[in-house]
C-alpha cells in the first residue's frame, strides 16, 4: 500500500473548506465520540458521546449534531497500528465513512489516531478524574484531541 492507494494520507485535509465549523469523531466499537471546532478553528471542544446502536440511528444523531453545529467537513479518526499499518478497525472506520457519506455532502478527512486515547486517559489520570468519570467522557476527549490534531495542521504556518 502507497499514499497513491489512500490520496488522504499525502494530504488529508485537502477536501476540507478554508472556513467553518469541523467535526471531529473518534468511532469506537460501542461509541462515538464527537467534537466541534470554534468558528475560526483555533480549537476543538467535546461535544457528546454517542452509545452505538444501527447506523442508521448514529447517523440519524450525527445528521442532527451537523445541523445544529452549521458545521463544513468532518474529520474521522483513522485507528491505524502502531506501525502505521492497517488493521480491521481502519476497514470499519472506512466502511462507516462510505456509508455516511452516502448520506451528507460534507466532505469526510481521516486523521491518524493513533495514541489518542492513551494521552487522553493519561491526561485525566494526572487531573485525578475518577474512573467512572473517565469512562463517561473519555471518547468525546479522544475526538476532541483528534480534532485538534487536525485543526493545528490546517492553521497557517
Amino acid at each position: 500500500m502507497t499514499d497513491a492507494d489512500y490520496p488522504e494520507f499525502a494530504n488529508p485535509l485537502a477536501a476540507i473548506p478554508p472556513s467553518g465549523r469541523i467535526m471531529g469523531l473518534d468511532l469506537g466499537t460501542k461509541t462515538i465520540g464527537v467534537a466541534v471546532s470554534d468558528g475560526m478553528r483555533y480549537s476543538a471542544t467535546p461535544l457528546e458521546t454517542i452509545k452505538r446502536t444501527k447506523f442508521t440511528a448514529d447517523a440519524i444523531r450525527l445528521d442532527q449534531l451537523i445541523a445544529e453545529n452549521a458545521i463544513v467537513a468532518i474529520i474521522l479518526g483513522l485507528p491505524l497500528n502502531m506501525d502505521g499499518s492497517e488493521g480491521p478497525r481502519v476497514q470499519s472506520t472506512r466502511a462507516f465513512a462510505r456509508s455516511l457519506a452516502q448520506r451528507i455532502t460534507l466532505p469526510i478527512a481521516f486523521w491518524d489516531e493513533r495514541l489518542s486515547t492513551s494521552a487522553v486517559t493519561r491526561m485525566m489520570i494526572d487531573a485525578d478524574l475518577r474512573r467512572d468519570r473517565r469512562a463517561e467522557v473519555v471518547d468525546k476527549l479522544a475526538a476532541s484531541y483528534i480534532l485538534q490534531g487536525a485543526l493545528d495542521r490546517l492553521r497557517p504556518r
